[in-house]
């Protein structure tokens, strides 16, 4: 008997795994797949390695404002996934590397929930006094004829693309949409997205998120807000523009970037008893399901579907079940979308502020007052923005847009997270110079 069976294989679950194994206990690993889950098989590894190289070929077409001259340039795909796959490899191996050393067993196949503290793989059972769920996600399919369609590419099957598509359509103007949207754009394509909402980057500050449409506007990706997109006809898409009309549209390649959905079913929830529904498994701030010894972390739970958030709540679960106390403060959880220039944030929004009667002070100012980012982006656009109470000055929330934003916003989720106030903030001293100086420029300017 394990004291931990864990299922699924994603950051929140080997993470999880490797950390009660840590911790003494005998543990099992369960995955159907490919070790590493979304994130680093289809996801946040993948996508990333697709920005840098649009982001390089951008960049050398920008190269003669910083005195270097190239002569001509061109994007082999099939060159970029190669890269890809070795990237992913790499660190598929790491992850093994890791539960081999830190002795956690790893089990190949379908698990199911049998009863509360079992589950069953193929003709094996396996018990455990504790089963953790982490099983991740998959590509929403929102009901919009034609979308199963072969045609039509999602953020899993992307991947695979071997040529620059010349005109892209992409449904959804959230994450993945405007992260492929820029991937798209900056290697050539014409992009068109289609969002049902009348901002992009849905639960992002507006004023942040305004800024980034107009920004990815100007580097020529169409945008249509509030449009509703009918169907899918081979490659034309039928759509209702905001003011109602209907109109269609072509492309080579269409997108399907909607999101991502829990994966909760053919797991046995129903016949254990779990609490879940098609948003995810209903979990506390300690992990815990309604159903004693039954756990879960990650995009199962569909409350914060970022690879951080899941291994956090993967070792908040570990530590409660085996006596340690520890919960998780979605609050200090920073997110990024790693568009170029990329957004960055933790805490409250400006708007989720308002919203609770909150008095606040706010500062904003340009990226551009740091020096680093001067050097190296040359016609770069960003600012960071710095929301705090009124009365004590405590950090409500950061947010920022620009290029080195990702690598500087930990340290304001942990002013977040422990609830540092504006004239402690302003004593951290800042390695010159750095993109990070940006962040010390808004703090100082709250008053």
């Amino acid at each position: 008997m394990y004291d931990l069976i864990v299922i699924g294989a994603g950051p929140g679950g080997y993470e999880a795994a490797a950390h009660a194994a840590r911790m003494g206990k005998r543990v099992a690993l369960i995955e159907r797949g490919c070790l590493g889950g979304t994130c680093l098989n289809v996801g946040c590894i993948p996508a990333k390695t697709f920005l840098r190289s649009s982001k390089l070929f951008h960049e050398c077409g920008q190269a003669a404002s910083y005195g270097v001259r190239l002569g001509s340039i061109e994007f082999d795909m099939p060159a970029v996934v190669a890269r890809k796959n070795r990237v992913v490899d790499t660190l598929t191996k790491g992850v093994e590397g890791m539960l081999k050393r830190t002795g956690v067993e790893s089990i190949t196949g379908h698990a199911r929930l049998i009863a509360r503290n079992a589950v069953q793989v193929g003709a094996e059972r396996y018990e455990a006094a504790n089963i953790l769920l982490a099983t991740g996600s998959r590509p929403a399919k929102p009901p919009i004829p034609g979308l199963a369609s072969e045609g039509v590419l999602d953020s899993d099957t992307v991947f695979a693309l071997t040529r620059v598509p010349e005109r892209v359509v992409i449904i959804g103007g959230g994450v993945i949409g405007l992260e492929f949207a820029c991937f798209f754009s900056e290697i050539g394509s014409k992009v068109i997205v289609f969002e049902m909402l009348p901002n992009i980057a849905a639960g992002s500050d507006l004023e942040i998120s305004s800024r980034l449409l107009h920004i990815m506007k100007r580097a020529g990706i169409e945008f249509n807000l509030s449009a509703k997109v009918l169907g899918i006809d081979g490659n034309t898409i039928r759509y209702a523009a905001s003011g109602g009309s209907e109109s269609s549209v072509s492309a080579d390649c269409i997108l399907n970037a909607t999101g991502r959905s829990p994966v909760v079913d053919g797991l046995g929830l129903e016949e254990v008893g779990v609490d879940f529904s098609p948003k995810g498994v209903k979990t506390s701030d300690l992990g815990k399901t309604n159903v004693a010894g039954v756990w879960a972390c990650g995009d199962v739970t569909g409350r914060r579907m970022l690879a951080h958030a899941a291994t956090r709540e993967g070792i908040v679960a570990v530590n409660n079940m085996f006596g340690k106390k520890d919960r998780i403060r979605y609050q200090g959880i920073p997110s990024v979308i790693y568009t170029h220039p990329e957004v960055s944030s933790v805490g409250k929004t400006e708007e989720e502020i308002k919203a609770l009667g909150i008095e606040y002070k706010k500062s904003v100012v340009p990226m551009a007052v740091a020096g680093r980012f001067l050097v190296e982006h040359d016609g770069g656009t960003g600012m960071v923005k710095v929301l705090a109470g009124a009365r004590f000055g405590e950090i409500l929330g950061v947010h920022a847009i620009g290029d080195a934003s990702s690598e500087f916003i930990v340290a304001a989720a942990a002013m977040v997270e422990t609830e540092m106030c504006v004239s402690d903030a302003s004593e951290i001293v800042y390695p010159h110079p750095t993109v990070s100086e940006a962040l010390r420029e808004a703090i100082l300017g709250v008053h």
